[in-house]
């Protein structure tokens, strides 16, 4: 298909981005298949809320202040044996958030506490939840700073937006 400039001006002022993206390849598959209207203007609104949903994750990642991204997959499960994997699986789902529980990652140094924390964090940015990852010594500067500043209650205000607020030491 041709490109239809006044059709991707108005595409950009109806801020469709995917739509001006892929109408083009999937008018061609779409007539090429014989597919009605309707169904190509179900997979031109698919590929525009795939792309929102992924901006909407990679936003709530970059927001939640990570200082290194980790995964569960990543996650070395035989270095603590004693782990329960499954209630860190099953945490990773979200559920406590809605019932907003506080999780606690209590143990040594160097047992994988941030790792699986940040891990978890980035699961809940994913599900489109608000989340800040904050040292415990770069929270208490910013309080302190904000005191300070006469500006407390705001910079608890800010913190408390969001969904998940992990503390690490």
């Amino acid at each position: 298909m041709s490109r239809n400039p006044s059709l991707e001006t108005a595409l950009r002022h109806l801020k469709l981005p995917a739509f001006g993206q892929h109408y083009g390849r999937l008018a061609d598959e779409a007539a090429a298949v014989n597919l009605s209207y309707d169904r190509y203007l179900q997979a031109l609104a698919e590929q525009e809320l795939a792309q929102r949903d992924l901006a909407r994750q990679r936003r709530c990642l970059q927001q939640a202040g990570f200082p290194v991204l980790k995964e569960l997959a990543d996650f070395d499960w035989s270095a603590i044996p004693q782990l329960n994997r499954a209630r860190v699986l099953e945490l990773a789902q979200g559920g406590y958030l809605a019932r907003a529980e506080t999780v606690l990652l209590v143990g040594n140094p160097g047992l994988g506490k941030t790792h699986i924390a940040t891990a978890l964090g980035a699961a809940a940015a994913r599900q489109g939840h608000r989340v800040r990852f904050f040292t415990a010594a770069g929270l208490t500067a910013e309080l302190i700073q904000a005191q300070s500043e006469h500006r407390l209650t705001k910079a608890l205000a800010q913190v408390l937006k969001n969904r998940l607020v992990i503390v690490d030491e």
